[in-house]
């Protein structure tokens, strides 16, 4: 079980209330619930109602649809320090994906309810979430236009930068190991492009020293995922 400082500083760590102040962070503390699922556990299904957004404390999420096909495809993939099931909880409509437990996860669960009455008593928190959703839709609206104006392997060195940058928490040259815990069929889906596709440009970014594979781990080189990224 989770200390309410180690709730705190969990809290504090992610992108949408890092940066506020002790205070804010132990009002959101306060509302918390300490949830757990085993692996391969249903979390939700797509149409649930939305009551309740999850910051990962341990573990890995997957974020999925199924096609008329009946087949799964991942779009996302939620791993410590990263909430998930924000804009349901928010808006009150159904989920539109799947997530479920990858590997054993400890979450914390913070209701509807609970975070109208943590903003309620702090602006602060509500004014963290707008930022929040500003930035999901900024970040949309770049994934819509790389897909739209950049061959696949600069889609792909756009993908990898992001992610190892998020993981990071800096954009300063070296390299960052991702394990991305998705197949090449998933990473097709989040860049828009077939699986044999991606295949290619994938051996092209390895053949560059942008990246170095060893099963699911990636080997980011950031200065030569930027190179790749800017000049495509």
């Amino acid at each position: 079980m989770l200390s309410s400082d180690a709730q705190r500083q969990l809290i504090g760590k992610t992108t949408l209330f890092g940066g506020l102040e002790p205070s804010d962070l132990a009002a959101i503390g306060a509302e918390v619930r300490e949830v757990k699922f085993d692996g391969g556990q249903l979390i939700f299904s797509r149409g649930d109602p939305g009551n309740d957004m999850y910051l990962v404390a341990e573990g890995r999420v997957r974020l999925s649809i199924l096609t008329g096909e009946g087949r799964e495809l991942s779009f996302a993939q939620v791993g410590p320090a990263q909430w998930f099931g924000e804009i349901a909880m928010l808006d009150g409509a159904a989920r539109t994906a799947d997530a479920t437990a990858v590997t054993k996860v400890v979450a914390l669960s913070l209701s509807k309810a609970a975070y109208q009455r943590a903003a309620a008593s702090r602006p602060a928190v509500g004014d963290a979430m707008t930022r929040f959703l500003c930035k999901r839709i900024r970040e949309a609206d770049q994934q819509l236009e790389t897909i739209a104006l950049y061959p696949i392997e600069g889609r792909l060195a756009r993908f990898f930068l992001a992610s190892a940058q998020q993981k990071a928490g800096t954009d300063k040259p070296g390299r960052v190991v991702l394990d991305l815990g998705m197949s090449q069929s998933d990473l097709a889906l989040l860049v828009g492009a077939s699986r044999p596709k991606v295949n290619t440009a994938l051996s092209m970014l390895e053949a560059s020293g942008a990246i170095t594979r060893s099963g699911n781990k990636i080997t980011c080189d950031l200065d030569e995922l930027k190179s790749i990224a800017g000049s495509e």
